[in-house]
C-alpha cells in the first residue's frame, strides 16, 4: 500500500485514475516494468499506424464500394465521411488512454475497466471474439492475388491459398523472433508504401492534366450522383469497407506501455492524428486518380484489382501488370507485420486478465523477448480462415465478419466513457486533461449503431451467399461467448462446489498476470486449483 501511494504521488493527474481504478476494478495487474521494453518512438508509432492503414484497403475496396453505392459522387463522399468518424474515435481513445497510461492493449483494457459486472462477462466476450477474429486473412489474400498477377500466373483457389499461407508464415514469424527488427521492417516498408501512394496521387494529377495516354479523364466526373443506390444494406456495407480502409490509426494505442516518451498518451495521440491526416488526404486523391483513369463500369467490375487496372490503363501492360502489383503486395506484407505487432499486445493483455488457457505462456516474453504465444495464436487463426473460407468470397466475408462484433464493442466503449467519468467524479479524481467532446462521442456512437442495424435491410450482397450471413455469424459468436460465460462462471462452479478467484502470478521475465483458480468450499482458503492452466 505504501508503494502504491508513493507511485501515485509521482504521476501526473490523469495517471491517478489508473491507481484508483485498478484498486476498485478487477483485471490484469499493472506491470511496474514492461518486459517487452520501451522501443516505440513517435516515428515508430506513426509508422505502426500507417503500416496497418496502408494495407489492402485502398487498393482493393474502391471498386467494391462503387458497386454498392452506385455513383461516383457517393464513392468520394464516403472517403470524406469515414475519416470524420475516425477523428471522433481518436478523441475517445485519447481520453480512455489517459485514464490507463501504463497499459497496452487499448480496447481490452478500456472494456475491462468500464464493465466489471457481471464479473468477467464483457472481458470474456471481448477476449473470445478478438482472438477468434484476430486474423490477417484479407491482406494475405490480396497479397496472393497481386503477387500472382505480377508474375502473370493465373489466379486459382489453390494457388491463392498457397501464396497466402506462405506470406503469413514469413510475416508472423518475423514478429515472433524480434520486436526491434519488426519495428524496423515496419518503418522501412511503410516508407515505401507511403511513397507508392504519393506516386499514385501524382499519377492521378498527370492524368487530369492530360499528360498520359488516358483520354477524357473528366468523363466520370459528370453527373456525379447519377445511379446512387438507396438500399440501406448496400450503403451500410460500403461504409463498413470504407471504415476498414482506415483501421489502424489506433494501432499505436495497443503498444502504449512500450512508448519511449515522458508522456506516452500525448505521443500516441499525436502519432494517430498525423497518420490519420496523411491517410485521409492520400486516400481521397487516390480515389480521384482511379476515377480519372478507369471507366466507371470497369471500376465496378474490378473486384479487388482496381489498382492494377489503374496502372495498366495509365502505363500499359508491362508496368501495370508487373511492377505495380508487386508494390501492392509489398504494402500487404508490411500491413500484416504492423497488425501482428499490435494485435499480439491485445492478446497478451487478454492472457494477463486470466481469460486464456495457460496465461503464463501467453503473457510471457520468452524465448525471444517478444509476445511469442500471442503471435503464434494469431498466425494459426489466420491460417485456419484462409483454409476454410471459399477463395472467391474470402476477402469480403473475412472483412465483414471481423467488423461486426468489433462494432458492438466500439459502441459499448463509446457509451462506457461516461461511466468512467462518473466513477472518477465519485472518487474525487479530476477530469482527464484529454477529455473528448461529447458531440464527437455521440457521433461515433451513432455511426456504430447504424452500421450494426442497416446491414440487415434486404438487398445488396457482395458475396455469393446470403447478404447478412456475416451479421448472423457475428451475433452467433457473441451469443456463444455468453453461453460459454454462463457455463464457465455460473453452472460449473455451482455443480462442482467451487468459486472462481483471482491470483497474481509473477513471472521470471518481469511479466505479471492474473490467474483464475478454483477454490473449493470444503478446502482451506489457500488451497486452489488452476482453472485454465498455468
Amino acid at each position: 500500500m505504501v508503494e502504491d501511494q508513493s507511485q501515485l504521488e509521482s504521476h501526473e493527474p490523469y495517471h491517478r485514475a489508473e491507481f484508483e481504478q485498478n484498486a476498485r476494478v478487477p483485471g490484469a495487474p499493472v506491470e511496474k516494468v514492461n518486459p517487452l521494453g520501451s522501443q516505440v518512438t513517435l516515428l515508430s508509432a506513426v509508422m505502426l499506424n500507417l503500416g496497418q492503414i496502408t494495407g489492402s484497403g485502398i487498393y482493393a475496396v474502391p471498386g467494391v464500394i462503387l458497386n454498392s453505392v452506385g455513383s461516383i459522387g457517393m464513392l468520394l463522399l464516403y472517403w470524406i465521411i469515414a475519416p470524420l468518424f475516425a477523428f471522433a474515435a481518436l478523441a475517445l481513445y485519447s481520453e480512455l488512454a489517459s485514464m490507463f497510461p501504463n497499459r497496452s492493449g487499448a480496447e481490452v483494457v478500456y472494456l475491462e475497466q468500464t464493465y466489471p459486472r457481471p464479473r468477467f462477462l464483457v472481458s470474456t466476450a471481448f477476449a473470445t471474439t478478438t482472438i477468434l477474429l484476430s486474423f490477417s486473412a484479407s491482406n494475405a489474400i490480396v497479397f496472393a492475388q497481386y503477387f500472382l498477377t505480377a508474375f502473370e500466373v493465373p489466379i486459382t483457389p489453390s494457388r491463392q491459398t498457397s501464396v497466402a499461407l506462405a506470406v503469413v508464415f514469413i510475416t508472423v514469424g518475423s514478429v515472433a523472433l524480434s520486436t526491434k527488427w519488426s519495428l524496423r521492417a515496419v518503418n522501412a516498408l511503410t516508407t515505401i508504401k507511403v511513397a507508392s501512394l504519393a506516386f499514385i496521387v501524382a499519377t492521378g494529377i498527370a492524368v487530369l492534366c492530360s499528360l498520359t495516354r488516358v483520354r477524357d479523364p473528366f468523363a466520370n466526373f459528370q453527373d456525379l450522383f447519377s445511379g446512387t443506390s438507396t438500399n440501406a444494406n448496400a450503403l451500410a456495407t460500403a461504409l463498413v469497407k470504407t471504415n476498414h480502409s482506415f483501421i489502424g490509426w489506433q494501432n499505436a494505442f495497443n503498444v502504449l506501455g512500450e512508448v519511449r516518451s515522458r508522456d506516452p498518451v500525448r505521443t500516441v495521440r499525436k502519432a494517430s492524428f498525423i497518420s490519420l491526416m496523411v491517410a485521409t488526404v492520400l486516400f481521397f486523391f487516390i480515389n480521384v486518380a482511379y476515377i480519372a483513369a478507369v471507366p466507371r463500369e470497369d471500376i465496378r467490375q474490378s473486384g479487388q484489382l482496381i489498382a492494377a487496372l489503374f496502372f495498366r490503363r495509365v502505363f500499359g501492360a508491362t508496368f501495370g501488370s508487373k511492377v505495380f502489383p508487386l508494390m501492392v503486395a509489398c504494402s500487404c506484407f508490411g500491413n500484416i507485420i504492423a497488425v501482428t505487432v499490435g494485435q499480439a499486445r491485445i492478446i497478451r493483455e487478454v492472457a494477463r486478465q486470466g481469460l486464456l488457457p495457460f496465461p503464463s505462456f501467453f503473457s510471457s516474453t520468452k524465448p525471444f523477448g517478444t509476445p511469442f504465444g500471442p503471435v503464434a495464436l494469431k498466425g494459426g487463426l489466420t491460417v485456419i480462415v484462409i483454409l476454410l473460407v471459399p477463395a472467391k468470397d474470402a476477402f469480403n466475408f473475412a472483412l465483414d465478419l471481423a467488423s461486426y462484433p468489433h462494432l458492438v464493442f466500439q459502441a459499448a466503449m463509446s457509451a462506457g466513457v461516461w461511466l468512467l467519468r462518473h466513477r472518477r467524479a465519485i472518487a474525487n479524481v479530476p477530469p482527464s486533461p484529454l477529455q473528448a467532446w461529447n458531440g464527437a462521442i455521440i457521433a461515433y456512437l451513432i455511426s456504430c449503431i447504424l452500421l450494426l442495424v442497416l446491414p440487415w435491410y434486404p438487398g445488396h450482397a457482395d458475396v455469393s451467399f446470403w447478404y447478412a450471413t456475416y451479421c448472423v455469424a457475428g451475433i452467433g459468436l457473441l451469443l456463444c461467448c455468453g453461453l460459454y460465460y454462463w457455463i464457465w462462471i455460473k453452472v460449473l462452479p455451482q455443480l462442482g462446489g467451487y468459486e472462481i478467484v483471482e491470483e497474481i502470478d509473477e513471472l521470471a521475465d518481469g511479466a505479471r498476470n492474473t490467474r483464475l483458480v478454483r477454490r473449493y468450499r470444503h478446502t482451506a482458503e489457500n488451497e486452489h486449483e488452476p482453472l485454465l492452466g498455468r
